[in-house]
């Protein structure tokens, strides 16, 4: 019975998951044509996770990061139609400074932040419930798009953890507890969280949001490592591989394909 239930939290321990979901302005479509799409700069953070389970941030990593995000999103843009530029600077945009970037950055990351907490951790603002999206950069999206001449700007926040070695080490010795009737409270590995927006830069709006959430139980295991070019892949994929059309849409094109007449 012992080495079952020794089996069992080992199983247990070493669950992982990977969790996507995206919400759309109601009337949301998107973008075909050509349309003008600015992809911002990546803002990501990549750290390691210590014993006691604070994560330290790695100027090293998170630069190697954000130059393979950069690279996954221009191998990703390359395949979809419109006009795009993807910002590995601040100050890659002629006529725009770099402080007006990261003031643009700064807002983004406090609007993203409430979306993915008030639609996605079931923190909801009753005024806001059943409207789809309902958030804006303001004027300040605005005025980017007369500026340059975009119609929209996709922004990415993303944040990555690695477990060091006295935590790899800490999760061995819990793991190794159970073999002998004492498992030690599962202190969990690294973990993944981002999201993506669109913004319309005609009217401000966020017309469009991603959410990605990964993570393992077992410290030292990866899932979608963002140093290295095929973890940023991945993770590009996840975020912007279908971009999903809003809601009243998608009822729409629901209803018009069960009346369209058979083809035979």
């Amino acid at each position: 019975m012992r080495s079952v239930l020794a089996l069992g939290a080992l199983s247990l321990s070493l669950s992982a998951c990977v969790q996507t979901r995206q919400i759309a302005d109601l009337q949301f479509t998107p973008p075909q044509g050509n349309y003008k799409l600015l992809v911002m700069r990546p803002d990501v953070t990549v750290g390691s996770v210590k014993a006691g389970g604070l994560t330290e941030p790695r100027a090293d990593w998170t630069e190697a990061a954000r130059a393979n995000l950069v690279t996954a999103l221009r191998a990703q843009q390359a395949g979809r139609g419109g006009q795009t530029t993807i910002m590995d600077r601040r100050d890659s945009i002629p006529g725009v400074s770099a402080d007006t970037v990261a003031e643009l950055e700064r807002l983004h990351n406090a609007v993203g932040s409430s979306i993915a907490l008030h639609k996605f951790a079931g923190y909801e603002l009753p005024t806001k419930r059943g409207r789809g999206l309902d958030y804006t950069l303001g004027s300040d999206a605005v005025r980017l798009g007369q500026a340059t001449g975009y119609d929209y700007a996709l922004f990415m926040h993303a944040e990555d953890s690695f477990a060091d070695s006295g935590r790899v080490a800490m999760q061995v010795v819990g793991i190794a507890g159970c073999f002998i009737g004492f498992c030690a409270p599962n202190i969990g590995g690294g973990g993944q969280s981002a999201y993506a927006s669109l913004v319309d830069l005609r009217t401000g709006e966020v017309v469009w949001f991603n959410v990605v959430q990964a993570g393992t139980q077992v410290a030292g295991i990866k899932m979608g490592d963002l140093r290295k070019p095929e973890g940023a892949a991945q993770l590009v994929d996840r975020l912007l591989g279908r971009m999903k059309p809003g809601r009243d849409v998608r009822r729409a094109q629901s209803a018009a394909a069960r009346t369209a007449p058979e083809k035979k």
